[in-house]
């Protein structure tokens, strides 16, 4: 099939957002009186979000009975600086400009929150705009679950077998592959050591942006 748009994720894919991700989490820590989390343990999580830095940082599951209380103030902290440390990984705009010379469309699929992804990506330095951008609930429902992909082809009006999609979670790849989309793992991600990409079935992996490139 010939691709015709390249769809990427946001967190770990496109921008490292760790860091400030990883202030968020350590300032709700503080007010707990908690110890902060290194860097090295916040980046193989960033990529799961608000759910696993608090699970992370407090050591409790989804089911602990402040756990909903954690989640809601870690947003609030982050609210105040979602783009503080966050940039671009190195190659992106080089790879955004190549898809554009090609005549191909690029978009975002994230599951980050309308609430930062209206104002993080608009803030970010990228050389061309998205053609779309679907947050973790424009649909109601996020990744891995089909809907937001069908979404954001059905927006650009190109039909899923001919999108490829790029993320660095196990979610990315499976949201892609159910809809027919070719699925790219970015190693560059947010990738934790107990996590096995190998296994996700990816249909190409590549270490660099650029390296997309050779795929299309």
């Amino acid at each position: 099939m010939t691709i015709q748009a390249v769809l990427f994720d946001l967190d770990g894919t496109l921008a490292d957002t760790a860091r400030d991700l990883g202030g968020a989490l350590n300032r709700l820590l503080a007010e707990e009186g908690l110890p902060a989390q290194p860097y090295a343990a916040i980046r193989p999580i960033a990529s799961h979000g608000a759910r696993g830095l608090v699970s992370l940082g407090f050591g409790i599951t989804q089911e602990h009975p402040r756990f909903e209380e954690y989640r809601l103030r870690f947003l609030e902290q982050y609210e105040h600086g979602f783009a503080n440390e966050t940039c671009l990984f190195d190659g992106v705009n080089d790879m955004i400009a190549a898809l554009a010379a090609r005549g191909l469309t690029w978009g975002i699929i994230t599951n980050k929150p309308m609430r930062f992804t209206d104002r993080l990506v608009p803030a970010l330095p990228f050389v061309l705009a998205p053609a779309v951008v679907v947050s973790g609930d424009t649909v109601g429902v996020a990744k891995p679950d089909p809907k937001p992909m069908l979404h954001a082809a059905s927006h650009i009006g190109i039909q899923p077998a001919h999108c490829l999609y790029v993320g660095d979670a196990e979610r990315d790849i499976q949201a892609g592959r159910v809809v027919g989309m070719k699925t790219v793992l970015a190693n560059w991600g947010y990738i934790a050591d107990s996590d096995k990409p190998e296994e996700w079935a990816a249909d190409i992996a590549i270490d660099h942006p650029l390296d997309l490139l050779k795929h299309l």
